[in-house]
Parts: C-alpha cells; structure tokens; sequence
C-alpha cells in the first residue's frame, strides 16, 4: 500500500506539479498519484483542489503522515529522504539551492507570456521584451553554473540530474515549445533534460491526457 498521496494538475500544463513530481520521483517515495484537472481560468485555485490541499494549490504531498504543499518545501522534504537531490558538496549545494530558489520567486514574465503547454510547438508566440530579458538571465545562470559545477554531465551540476534540474524542468519545456533565440549550450540543457527518462514519462503521460481537459488561455497563448 503507498505510503501517501502526491496531488498534482494536469501534466499538459501545470509546471509547479510537474517539479514537485520530480523530486518525488527522484526521491524514491511510494505514493499514489492523483492528478486534478485545473480549471478553465487564469486562478490557480480552483475548488476541487482547494478541497485537498491546505494552500489551494498543486503539487501537494502527504507522506508517512507529512503534510507538505509548497514546491520548493516538497524539494526540501524529499531531500531529507534522499540527500543526493542536492550536490554533497557544500559550495555546490549552495548555488543549487540560490538558483532554485531564484527560479522559484522569479521569472514571471517568461512564466506569464510562456505557459508550459507540452506536446505543441509555438515558435515565435510570447517573445515579449520581459520574457526574453528572463531567458537571458535564466541562460547566464545555468552556463555559469556549468561551467563552475557541470563538469562530466549534460546538468546543471554534472551527470546527476538533481532538485535544481528539476526546479528548471519546466523552463526547458517552455523554451523547446516557444522557439526563442538560444545559445547552443542553452538548447543543447534543454535537450538533455528533455531527454531524461522521467521528463519523458511525465510528456508520454500528460498525451495521454483526455482532450476535455484541455484549456482555451493555455492553448491560445501557445498559439502562433
């Protein structure tokens, strides 16, 4: 029997889940997955998921009697678990941690004019000046990163894809749908990360999700 439940929004869409199933999953934990499709509004509540988690939001997790509702808190609490989510060394660990953490609190309007939509293409669409002046700051940090930590891999920290590759995992899927001028080191992350098994089983899964739980503002925002 698992141990808890993760609750998570739609695959297609919903990026906060998609990192918080990651660390989930890359920390080994046996727990059901329930998804709740979200609903057709720019609210990130909605009253089916305000019903089971205490934030009104996804991903939530309960855990051998842990309640835990917040992402970058879901990071953390699996960590405990499975500390190779962040880098043993210390001087590495910190940048993991600064640049999730910036990931976390930033980037809204890359986020706003880019909204993960999976399985689409839409190059061209949401290159507004913010969201590109984001894609800059986001390629500057994960090249310095590399290039201080990412020896020996295709991650940010080298051949172990970790938490902070997680908290990313979405803003490579946004760049590989929406197209915009990237480096070649910035495309050739994305690549790798997109290639992960467990990022392909979240694309496999979120196909497979019904057409009715799809939603006009995603899909008109990722439209050409």
């Amino acid at each position: 029997m698992p141990d808890g439940r993760l609750f998570i929004g739609n695959r297609r869409y919903s990026s906060w889940s998609l990192r918080g199933w990651l660390a989930v999953r890359l920390a080994g934990l046996d727990v059901e997955e329930v998804v709740i499709p979200l609903g057709d509004s720019r609210e990130a509540s909605t009253p089916a998921v305000a019903a089971v988690s205490p934030s009104g939001l996804v991903p939530y997790l309960e855990h051998a009697g842990q309640r835990v509702w917040e992402t970058l808190a879901i990071c953390e609490y699996c960590a405990e678990i499975a500390p190779a989510l962040w880098p043993a060394d210390r001087a590495a660990r910190t940048r993991a941690r600064v640049i999730s953490a910036e990931m976390h609190a930033g980037f809204r309007a890359l986020r706003t004019a880019m909204p993960m939509v999976l399985n689409k293409t839409a190059a061209g669409a949401g290159q507004t000046p913010d969201a590109l002046a984001d894609i800059v700051r986001i390629e500057a940090l994960w090249r310095e990163t590399r290039a201080e930590f990412g020896a020996g891999g295709p991650f940010l920290f080298g051949a172990a894809f970790n938490a902070a590759d997680a908290m990313f995992a979405p803003v490579g899927a946004r760049l590989l749908t929406y197209q915009p001028p990237l480096a070649p080191d910035t495309r050739a992350y994305c690549d790798a990360v997109r290639a992960h098994p467990l990022i392909d089983a979240w694309y496999r899964a979120a196909a497979q999700e019904p057409a009715e739980w799809q939603l006009a503002h995603y899909e008109q925002a990722s439209t050409v």
